[in-house]
């Protein structure tokens, strides 16, 4: 796991754009508007590039306020989650960085997310009277308070990186930022456990997608890009999207045949999930797109039933097989018929190094 780093980061992300996060209201996007809060991108920085409206910035932020009040967006989460944790990055917000923050958060229905007025996402914009009357419907200003009024660091390298643990046990589906009184944020991260609706037994169900409250417990090595990717729900648009390991240093100099005809490559390296729910596995696709000269040379794939929720290092586990030892191509979603006991967990072990886009582990939940 990641060192000196809070350990919620490993968990799953529900906030960003390509998981499936929206945002759904914002007072203000004058300088730069509120969907790039939840860009999967690392904010950047470009010195000479302006609007009409002033400074180019990668994030969300508001005009300098000169009436009543402070700015504050909605977020709609993937699914909903329990959030343990957050980041709030500030990058290259160095004097025009929001001070301080809250967050709130409720569970909406989509009858009341109708209330939202529809999103205005361009520079130099902000919400109307008219906007902000009709938002008032959803009452978002007394949704419940899961982070106080917390001060932001400025986004210098040194400080940009805000991580604030959350203290909740319940299940959200949206969010309310505010900020205090104005000013700008490159990124928000939202980490949790997601609280998915328990599909019906006889649906062949995607049981390790991230919306299905699948979640990545371990890894050997993620040097480029976290195996937590791989479950995310579309497709994946770029290697930074997948997961990626470095070159394992262990690999043979010269690659051999073994006597099957298979690739001996000696070293591997592996992630382990738990499924959304207990179930049996029945296809599995591994999506090794964007990955063209890094794809792993095979994978396979193991399952054990734990009796406990989570896996931990050190844990001894029975793995039986799912999916036998089986060479992979570049760029490419390779689908496979498999056949497992009720499993609650996976090991996905990859040989020798290398990254794949997205896995598919779809089975039927078990119904006791």
């Amino acid at each position: 796991m990641t060192e000196n780093l809070p350990t919620f980061i490993n968990l799953t992300e529900f906030a960003t754009s390509n998981t499936g996060g929206q945002i759904l209201f914002a007072t203000d996007d004058f300088f730069a508007v509120a969907e790039n809060l939840i860009s999967d991108a690392d904010p950047i920085y470009i010195a000479d590039k302006y609007t009409e409206y002033g400074k180019w910035m990668d994030g969300w932020e508001t005009r300098r306020k000169r009436i009543p009040g402070h700015d504050w967006c909605i977020i709609k989460l993937a699914v909903a989650c329990v959030i343990k944790g957050l980041l709030l990055d500030t990058a290259h917000f160095t004097g025009n960085n929001v001070l301080k923050f809250s967050i709130q958060a409720t569970i909406l229905s989509s009858e009341e997310e109708l209330q939202i007025p529809p999103r205005n996402t361009t520079v130099g914009s902000g919400a109307s009277a008219e906007d902000l009357d009709r938002v008032e419907e959803i009452f978002s200003e007394k949704w419940k308070e899961i982070v106080p009024v917390t001060s932001l660091r400025p986004g210098l390298e040194v400080t940009r990186y805000n991580y604030v643990k959350v203290f909740s046990d319940k299940p959200w589906t949206h969010i309310r930022l505010n900020i205090y009184p104005d000013g700008g944020i490159a990124r928000l991260r939202v980490y949790g456990e997601a609280s998915p609706e328990k599909p019906p037994a006889h649906k062949l169900t995607d049981l390790v997608s991230m919306l299905n409250g699948g979640v990545n417990q371990g890894y050997s090595n993620a040097h480029y890009s976290h195996p937590r990717n791989i479950l995310k729900p579309f497709k994946g648009v770029s290697m930074s999207d997948g997961w990626e390991t470095a070159r394992n240093q262990n690999r043979p100099a010269i690659i051999e045949l073994n006597e099957d005809g298979t690739l001996n490559f000696n070293v591997s390296e592996w992630a382990i999930f738990k499924l959304g729910f207990p179930g049996s596995l029945r296809r599995i696709c591994v999506d090794t797109s964007h990955f063209k000269g890094n794809y792993p040379g095979d994978v396979k794939i193991e399952g054990a039933y734990l009796e406990k929720e989570n896996w931990f290092p050190g844990d001894k586990v029975g793995w039986t097989s799912v999916l036998k030892q089986n060479p992979l191509e570049g760029d490419k979603e390779h689908w496979f018929d498999c056949e497992s006991d009720v499993i609650t967990h996976i090991k996905v072990t990859i040989s020798p190094d290398g990254g794949i886009s997205r896995l598919r582990a779809f089975g039927y939940i078990s119904p006791f």
